[in-house]
């Protein structure tokens, strides 16, 4: 089969596709013929980070229908239609634990079912896991036009935030927020967006922030948080991995920083993840309450591109793969799609 895999080298690592075999399920397991896959900016610092080694799978969100059922497996048969989280989802064929897929509507394209997983399972890991949030609080969205940005925009308000902050750099990007479920927005890029912060909440500041940006707003981010906030942060994107703090200020207001990541988790604790994503989010997705727009989908053979693409930030909503060719030419209701033909 057909896989884009992570290939290293000294000066770090490149894309390729290669063909390899196609996986069989163990107990538990089950094999997923992919028909899209969703690109994450944590793909791209993998590939840069990937100095030695041997070639690895790319990709850890997934969409298509299960192709072969291990031993053990209650609930999945071959036919059904999931989206997934796991390593190896940019392949023609993906192995995946069961407990890792869940059952996508008939009512979504391929490229919307494969921009849920890993966005929507992070959010709400962030928000309601970490976040402790509780209907009618506060929430700051930083990098809020990104894919984890619009999921975790979203989540809040469908679960009752009072106030929902997105915060960007693009001008242009926030001014799409609002049909999301974005109550204020800042551009990020002017000067006091503390101020903001605490004008868009009469002075109080917010009781969630959900951070992506990392060491270059650490210090904005503690200021804008109202009385024992909490301070959730999933990425550097900024590439400011240090940054000073008031301990006065993060004692007297009660405030918690929590870091939160895949990479350090155990394989029980990612797949509780995901069980708890499907449990309170897969229903909102369901009903129609939850959209993730699609920027771009991109043939799996132009992986490259689709990763340039990424990097140079100009995306708004999820960069899809299409690794089937009915991922390019499925239309629904429910798609707002630009596809690129040239890609194809």
């Amino acid at each position: 089969m057909k896989a884009a895999m992570i290939v290293s080298g000294p000066l770090g690592g490149r894309l390729e596709i290669l063909q390899i075999p196609r996986p069989t399920p163990g107990p538990g397991q089950v094999v997923v013929q992919v028909m899209a896959s969703g690109l994450n900016r944590g793909e791209l610092i993998r590939v840069r980070e990937a100095r030695s080694g041997s070639p690895i799978l790319a990709g850890i969100e997934f969409a298509g229908i299960v192709s072969q059922v291990g031993p053990g497996v209650n609930g999945l048969r071959e036919g059904d239609r999931v989206a997934g989280h796991g390593w190896g989802g940019q392949s023609e064929y993906v192995l995946a634990e069961s407990r890792a897929l869940m059952p996508m509507p008939a009512t979504l394209s391929w490229p919307e079912a494969a921009a849920f997983p890993n966005v929507f399972i992070t959010a709400h890991d962030a928000l309601v896991t970490n976040g402790e949030f509780r209907a009618g609080q506060t929430v700051l969205v930083n990098a809020a036009t990104g894919g984890v940005g619009l999921a975790a925009i979203q989540l809040a308000a469908q679960l009752g935030a009072s106030r929902v902050i997105g915060s960007s750099r693009s001008a242009a990007k926030l001014a799409r927020l609002h049909e999301y479920g974005a109550t204020h927005v800042i551009d990020a890029s002017q000067p006091d967006n503390v101020q903001a912060v605490l004008d868009a909440t009469d002075g109080r500041g917010v009781d969630v922030i959900i951070d992506s940006v990392g060491g270059s707003v650490f210090d904005a981010n503690l200021k804008s948080m109202a009385l024992r906030g909490r301070l959730v942060i999933i990425a550097r994107m900024s590439g400011i991995e240090t940054a000073q703090v008031d301990i006065k200020h993060l004692w007297i207001n009660r405030l918690k920083v929590i870091g939160t990541t895949f990479r350090t988790r155990t394989e029980e604790e990612r797949l509780t993840l995901i069980e708890a994503c499907a449990r309170d989010v897969l229903p909102l997705l369901c009903e129609g309450r939850l959209k993730q727009p699609i920027d771009r989908v991109f043939a799996l053979d132009d992986i490259a591109q689709a990763h340039a693409h990424m990097a140079s930030d100009q995306h708004f909503g999820k960069i899809i793969l299409a690794v089937h060719e009915d991922a390019l030419t499925t239309d629904t209701q429910a798609l707002s799609l630009q596809t690129t033909k040239e890609m194809v």
